[in-house]
């Protein structure tokens, strides 16, 4: 049998190794993350990443210059219909619309896979909630129905005759 004595060095020794490895690996980190693209980025946010901590980042606003973190909330919608508060999901959706258009990247399929990702992001924060997700689904609907370049110019127009009307003379 080996005195205890004798084993704190090797267990130190182990621990030292292993925080060696740890800080290697995230010393590491950040220039990985260096090497992503910007659109693989806004994609991660978008696509991957759990709404909590969409916003999260939202909060801390990363790539400054880079990333469009503006947002209308839920548009002419209400944001918290029924106590349930969409906003998240919006601020989410928005960020998706803006950057894939930044990006020269908006097209059907993204448009289409971004508001595919507001009613999975919505049904979320609905929970079991069935009349919820009828509301939801009725989000959903409108982006569908309203959110293409169709509409793009008309809504412009419409924001810039409320701001001028809004604007004291």
């Amino acid at each position: 049998m080996r005195h205890p004595t004798r084993t704190i060095p090797r267990r130190t020794i182990a621990a030292l190794g292993a925080a060696a490895a740890l800080a290697t690996a995230l010393a590491a980190a950040p220039a990985a993350a260096g090497a992503e693209t910007i659109e693989q980025f806004t994609d991660r946010l978008v696509f991957a990443t759990a709404l909590p901590a969409f916003v999260d980042l939202r909060r801390q606003q990363p790539r400054p210059g880079e990333l469009d973190w503006a947002s209308d909330g839920c548009s002419w919608s209400p944001d918290r219909p029924a106590g349930h508060d969409f906003l998240p999901g919006c601020h989410r959706h928005d960020f998706g619309y803006r950057n894939h258009k930044r990006q020269h990247r908006f097209d059907k399929n993204s448009r289409l896979r971004i508001d595919n990702q507001l009613k999975k992001d919505l049904y979320g924060i609905c929970g079991k909630d069935v009349a919820c997700r009828r509301v939801a689904d009725l989000y959903y609907a409108a982006v569908r129905q309203f959110g293409g370049p169709r509409f793009a110019a008309a809504r412009a127009a419409l924001d810039a005759e409320i701001a001028a009307q809004s604007t004291p003379r």
